[in-house]
């Protein structure tokens, strides 16, 4: 197996919605962002996948070192491999793949956030700067595209936090900020078991109303002359929003399920979205 397929199969098994704005974009930039998100894959399931916070403070050590031998020429791994290519034709930068490591490593630290400018470092780390790297894949010609990147990141992870509120209790992490949970009354013993109620789904209202708005300040940085090259982070925009509405329009009962939309109905986003630039 080549290390262009490892990073294809990583992909395709994730069953995300990346996948789906990726089968549109010609085949090196398609190498390049399926490699990006392959390591974000690989970062991501060491803490999630390893129960000794130790063992994987020590695989993303391994990892920190792999990002810099790909920088220094002598990666290892397949899907560094597969990404070092790109590198310099995309202006990948070392500090970012780096970054985001350290968010992965945000989550062995704390396990709550006190406010929402906490959770927003957080965020950065996780998905604002895979924004960043992902919009330079995909074609920028001026530094505001990046900044229309940077926050649609935050938009998505903002919308992961809200789907997977049950999901993350239950391995006790609580992303909403606590401020927040007691501005609303909703306390974690709430979240850790599952308690459904009007204080919560109003609680929930005002986060799904955080994250669209976020959705709409990045839609408004984005220059005019990058949509077309954007189009991939747009189709994600497009699976993510209505994932967002279905969580509401189901009341929000997030503690005790998880939404998701059908392959074959985020296809149909993605293409839409493609057609109508």
């Amino acid at each position: 197996m080549s290390p262009d397929e490892y990073c294809q199969q990583k992909t395709v098994q994730s069953g995300s919605s990346f996948y789906y704005s990726f089968l549109f974009l010609p085949p090196e930039r398609r190498r390049a962002i399926t490699a990006l998100y392959a390591f974000c894959r690989e970062v991501d399931d060491t803490v999630d996948e390893t129960s000794d916070g130790s063992v994987a403070r020590i695989k993303l050590a391994w990892w920190r070192n792999e990002v810099a031998a790909m920088y220094g020429g002598t990666p290892t791994h397949p899907v560094m491999l597969a990404l070092q290519p790109h590198l310099g034709a995309y202006d990948l930068k070392q500090e970012h793949l780096q970054a985001i490591i350290d968010g992965m490593e945000m989550d062995l630290d704390q396990s709550r956030y006190l406010d929402y400018a906490g959770l927003r470092k957080y965020c950065w780390h996780v998905a604002g700067v895979v924004g960043i790297l992902s919009a330079s894949i995909f074609g920028v010609s001026t530094p505001q595209t990046l900044q229309y990147a940077e926050k649609l990141g935050l938009a998505f992870q903002l919308t992961n936090i809200i789907r997977d509120v049950g999901e993350d209790a239950r391995k006790g992490r609580i992303y909403l900020p606590v401020n927040e949970l007691q501005q609303f009354g909703v306390t974690a013993a709430d979240l850790l078991n599952a308690r459904h109620s009007d204080k919560f789904e109003a609680l929930m209202k005002f986060q799904a109303d955080r994250a669209r708005a976020i959705y709409d300040e990045a839609f408004a940085l984005l220059p005019k002359q990058d949509r077309r090259a954007q189009r991939p982070g747009l189709m994600m925009a497009a699976i993510y929003r209505t994932v967002l509405d279905e969580v509401e329009r189901d009341g929000f009962h997030v503690l005790t399920q998880r939404i998701s939309l059908t392959p074959l109905r985020k296809l149909w986003l993605a293409w839409k979205t493609y057609v109508r630039n």
